[in-house]
This record gives structure tokens, C-alpha cells and sequence, in this order.
């Protein structure tokens, strides 16, 4: 197996479990607090062009990963959406509607306009999540892990795409890696015990016990 090659699949495996400590998180604290649904369409719309981008230029490795973490986003957006009292179908018709031009995209002019086309749902993605981290009364609701492997992840890419050389893996990668990093350093802040900024009134006991320091949660 060449190095790019072993780059690939080690992206791939990080890849596919991903998501799952956000679920596990879900799953525990049953809590979206801190989490951004805005962020989770965009993540569902990356999953699905970028599973459909490698089967254009035939890597497996590329085609695995997103449609394991198409699964798990899945799950997420249904618990997302139950917690917050809405249906689904309108939650994910935006993001099916965003696949449908950025495929067009790729089929029509090529890799590298694929490759900045594809930043605009990255950067939604993680821009959502980063005004929930800074913003929200309560951050107990994110995984500290999944922001973590988010990271590895892309930096997993980001080498595999230099040494392929492949251009829209390239701009995405180091774009994410850079808005990742961010929004995991403020999310360790705000649990060391930074406050919101431009918070909203506090809506549960939960945040409040947060808030007041009795509220400790541990794990995924």
C-alpha cells in the first residue's frame, strides 16, 4: 500500500466513526444544547457531494467515509429535529436541494470549481457551529471528541491531498482544519469556564445548573 494510499483509508476510518460521538452524546445527555442544526444541514450536504465526488474520480476511500458518515448525520438530524418539535422532511429539503447544484458543479466544470463550490456548505457548516459554541447558554449538548477526530480528520485530507495532488480536497481540507481548530479551542474555553457572548435568555434548568457550576458532564 503506498503512503497515499494508507493516507486515504486512515482518513477513511476516522471518516466513518466521526460522527458517532456526537450521537453517543445525544444519546446520553439528550440535549442539543450547543449544537447548531443549521450546522448539521450543511455537514449532511458535504456528506453527500463529497460521497458522490469520489465516485466521479474513483477513490474508495473517499466514497466510504461519507456515506458512513451520511448514516450517522442522518440519525443526528432525526434527533435533532425530534428534540427541537420539527419535521424532517423540511429540515433536509434545503441540503438535497445544495447537492443537486454542487453535483452539477462538479460534473459541469470540473474538480477545482468543485473544490471552492464545496467550501460554501464547510463554511456554513462550521460557522454555524461556532456562533452556538460562542453564543449559547449551554455548550453541554457538544462532543469534545467529535470536534476532536473533526480535526484529525481533516488533517488526514489535507496529507492525502497534497500528495495526490487533488485540488478540491486540497482547499477544502485546509479551510476546515483552520475553522475546526477554532471552534474546539472555544469550546475547551467555554467549558474552563468562559461565558456566552450575545447569549440568549436561559431556557432550562439544565443550562442553568451549567451555568452555576453544577452541572459536570463527562465522556463522549
Amino acid at each position: 500500500m503506498t503512503p497515499v494510499e494508507l493516507l486515504g483509508w486512515m482518513a477513511a476510518l476516522v471518516g466513518t466513526v466521526l460522527g458517532l460521538p456526537q450521537l453517543i452524546r445525544l444519546a446520553r445527555t439528550r440535549s442539543t444544547a450547543g449544537l447548531s442544526l443549521f450546522g448539521w444541514q450543511a455537514i449532511l450536504v458535504l456528506n453527500l457531494i463529497w460521497a458522490l465526488h469520489g465516485i466521479k474520480i474513483g477513490q474508495p476511500n473517499m466514497i466510504v467515509t461519507n456515506f458512513g458518515g451520511l448514516v450517522t448525520t442522518s440519525i443526528v438530524l432525526v434527533l435533532f429535529t425530534r428534540d427541537l418539535g420539527r419535521r424532517l422532511l423540511p429540515v433536509v429539503l434545503p441540503s438535497l436541494l445544495a447537492v443537486v447544484v454542487l453535483v452539477a458543479v462538479d460534473l459541469g466544470l470540473g474538480s477545482t470549481a468543485f473544490g471552492v463550490a464545496s467550501l460554501v456548505p464547510a463554511i456554513l457548516a462550521n460557522a454555524g457551529q461556532i456562533i452556538e459554541v460562542v453564543r449559547s447558554p449551554s455548550v453541554t449538548g457538544v462532543s469534545p471528541v467529535f470536534l476532536g477526530l473533526g480535526l484529525l480528520n481533516q488533517l488526514l485530507w489535507l496529507s492525502w491531498a497534497v500528495l495526490l495532488d487533488e485540488a478540491s480536497s486540497k482547499i477544502s481540507s485546509f479551510l476546515l482544519v483552520l475553522m475546526i481548530a477554532f471552534n474546539l479551542t472555544w469550546y475547551l474555553l467555554r467549558r474552563a469556564g468562559l461565558r456566552a457572548f450575545f447569549a440568549r435568555p436561559v431556557e432550562t434548568v439544565e443550562v442553568a445548573a451549567e451555568l452555576t457550576g453544577e452541572a459536570e458532564l463527562t465522556g463522549q
